[in-house]
């Protein structure tokens, strides 16, 4: 049994997969048809919570294979007042997606209560903040960078490799005083992987878990079109979804909230 999440004023437990709702407030976002700002970034929060969203995750830097990293300055102008306007009434822990920690640290004190780092702790200060704040961490596994990862992707045993980077991860979280309860991995896929390496990771996620939640993201993501040929790339999200719960992820980091917890309810609970 995954011990539950303690994200201060909020609780995530694991009896059932856990939704987490995605909030790109990025102008080049990969896959989001709709760009959110302001107003409209603060509803849709709403909106994914009355979907059914267990978390809101807010996002201000597009990490997408080529984005180029933006100011951090500019990452918090597009998140701040979003989360700082909807996080207090929310009924679901807001996640800030980040490499950043001090956009991270920023915040957590305008509250957001989880952060969720694309670099996998590989910044020590992030590891400081999060310690610092006793809140959870998730932690992905990215091979390379954004700008390069998908021209150098990860060769040989990809599943011995991410599952030794989240050894190497959790014990120097652990150094800093982060509690193994605020731990949540992601094998991050899509991130310096191929299209057969995603679906092996897939297929693999067990081999992850460790006694921490285990998160996946394959929402609207390329190698959907090699793993399911010939379908709408919404539906094959939604495939790709249920058999990453099928297969042991603890929560699912999707674009279709409302859809994502109709198909858990149907084929899950």
């Amino acid at each position: 049994m995954i011990p539950p999440t303690e994200c201060r004023r909020h609780t995530i437990t694991y009896e059932l997969p856990r939704v987490m709702g995605i909030l790109n407030l990025t102008p080049d976002s990969f896959s989001d048809t709709v760009r959110y700002s302001g107003k409209d970034a603060v509803e849709r929060i709403f909106e994914m919570e009355d979907e059914g969203a267990d978390i809101i995750d807010v996002g201000g830097e597009s990490t997408r294979p080529g984005s180029v990293p933006v100011a951090p300055e500019e990452e918090r102008a597009r998140i701040m007042d979003v989360i700082r306007e909807a996080a207090p009434s929310l009924n679901v822990p807001v996640s800030v997606d980040t490499m950043n920690h001090e956009t991270a640290e920023a915040a957590l004190d305008a509250g957001a209560s989880m952060i969720n780092d694309v670099g996998g702790l590989r910044d020590d200060e992030m590891i400081r903040v999060a310690a610092s704040a006793g809140v959870p961490v998730i932690i992905m596994h990215m091979h390379g960078i954004p700008q390069n990862m998908q021209m150098n992707t990860m060769s040989g045993d990809v599943i011995a490799q991410i599952s030794g980077f989240f050894d190497d991860a959790c014990a120097r979280a652990a150094d800093a005083g982060i509690k193994k309860g605020n731990m949540i991995l992601d094998p991050g896929i899509g991130f310096g992987k191929t299209y057969e390496q995603n679906i092996e990771i897939i297929s693999d996620l067990r081999v992850f878990r460790k006694g921490y939640p285990l998160l996946t993201g394959t929402s609207m993501k390329s190698f959907l079109q090699y793993a399911y040929p010939g379908m709408r790339r919404e539906d094959a999200s939604m495939m790709s979804v249920i058999e990453c719960i099928r297969n042991g992820a603890d929560i699912v980091r999707v674009h279709d909230v409302k859809g994502t917890v109709r198909q858990i309810r149907e084929h899950i609970s």
